[in-house]
């Protein structure tokens, strides 16, 4: 199970803009480490993912690191572009999730 702190407790820390959900402890996906989920019920065309990459994605990434947005019904393939630099897009939740254990040994 991932360990998250939501949108409602990253504001009463003080956070004006938050994704849905900050990781408390990274995961890989595809082999790119995530440190936030944003969902968006919405499917991700050009015009409104562009939008979200400059009001809000960019934001996340700054103060966070590398995040996974999650468009419920689907997106342009070719507005993935943005990867290596530490945003994926997918159409749902992975599946392939790796996860980063610590070791008390």
């Amino acid at each position: 199970m991932l360990a998250v702190e939501n949108e409602d407790q990253l504001r009463a820390k003080g956070y004006d803009k938050t994704p849905d959900f900050i990781l408390q402890v990274p995961v890989a996906v595809e082999g790119h480490i995530i440190h936030w989920i944003e969902s968006k019920a919405s499917f991700g065309d050009e015009c409104s993912h562009h939008a979200y990459l400059h009001d809000q994605f960019w934001s996340y990434w700054n103060r966070f690191g590398p995040g996974l947005v999650i468009y419920w019904y689907g997106f342009i393939q070719e507005l993935d572009c943005n990867r290596e630099r530490g945003i994926l897009l997918k159409a749902c939740f992975p599946t392939d999730i790796v996860t980063l254990c610590h070791s008390l040994a």
